[in-house]
């Protein structure tokens, strides 16, 4: 039987939670540091996880080896510590994201396909923006902030000093932050002509999704795009961004609305997700959270992959 945690304290200021204002202290101080001394970091405290936190390499390891069959035993290895450091630079890219402001940041960017995005606000019904896991995930979202609104959902921390924290930072970057769990509150804001940058390449289990192809895999996608797109009749709008190879600018690109979305087809409307996710992966491999378990949930019979 797993060990039960014990309920966090009352008080922000207990003792328990220390380790947590230290954190959010690195934090604050990571987002000022010079920009080369970030790369430098980041990379060292991807270093440190990638030698320490076995289980995590092996999770990264196997997805790889599931989704790029063609690498061989070095190349595979290879790409395994460029994640691990593209993820360690992402908690300094995340930290300046959450505590500073994306103005200082506008002449690193580089926005294609912003037409699309205008088009698609232009029909006033809102907007439902595809996302995805990368390490640069919550910089991406501050340097979305400079061109154009938008609201986030998102996944609560179980910390409160830290979800606190996290909130109030996202909430600066976002119009608002609304939890995962929130389905009316999402079509309750696209259906008020909002755009909600939504990320659904995780896997929420079996109840909420149907398996369909990543990287030649099958991997349980969920089902709510698909039923957020129908219940608002909002364009969706796939989003890429990364930081590009000289690690000192980003590229952020919107493409058109997916055609004919949703189609009825769950499992078709989840394949067409997928193929988009991959093909913005592909471009910057290293820079997608490969930590995590996406094939954890599998179809029925078949054994864990990890």
């Amino acid at each position: 039987m797993a060990k039960q945690k014990k309920p966090y304290p009352q008080s922000h200021l207990h003792p328990r939670f220390w380790p947590t204002w230290a954190m959010i202290a690195a934090m604050r101080i990571g987002a000022f540091l010079p920009w080369r001394l970030k790369l430098w970091v980041g990379k060292g405290l991807g270093e440190l996880v990638y030698r320490t936190l076995k289980r995590r390499r092996h999770i990264t390891e196997t997805n790889l080896r599931l989704c790029f069959p063609e690498l061989d035993d070095a190349q595979r290895e290879a790409l395994v510590k460029r994640t691990f450091h593209a993820n360690g630079i992402g908690v300094l890219e995340t930290a300046t994201g959450w505590c500073r402001d994306p103005e200082h940041m506008r002449h690193r960017v580089v926005f294609k396909g912003t037409e699309h995005m205008e088009r698609a606000k232009a029909e006033g019904k809102g907007v439902l923006i595809i996302g995805i896991h990368f390490s640069t995930l919550d910089l991406g979202g501050a340097l979305h902030s400079l061109f154009f609104d938008a609201d986030v959902v998102y996944r609560q921390h179980n910390n409160p000093v830290f979800e606190k924290f996290m909130t109030r930072a996202r909430n600066r970057i976002f119009g608002q932050a609304i939890d995962r769990h929130d389905l009316r509150g999402v079509v309750k804001r696209i259906k008020a002509g909002n755009a909600v940058w939504y990320s659904p390449d995780q896997d929420f289990g079996r109840d909420a999704s149907v398996f369909a192809p990543f990287f030649g895999v099958d991997a349980a996608t969920i089902k709510l795009t698909a039923k957020i797109a129908k219940m608002t009749g909002a364009p969706v709008m796939p989003l890429m961004f990364h930081r590009n190879d000289d690690d000192y600018t980003y590229t952020l690109e919107y493409l058109p609305a997916l055609e004919g979305y949703p189609s009825g087809d769950d499992v078709a409307d989840a394949t067409r997700v997928n193929a988009f996710i991959e093909q913005a992966i592909r471009r910057h491999p290293e820079q997608y959270l490969w930590l995590h378990r996406r094939f954890k949930t599998r179809p029925e019979g078949e054994p864990s992959l990890y």
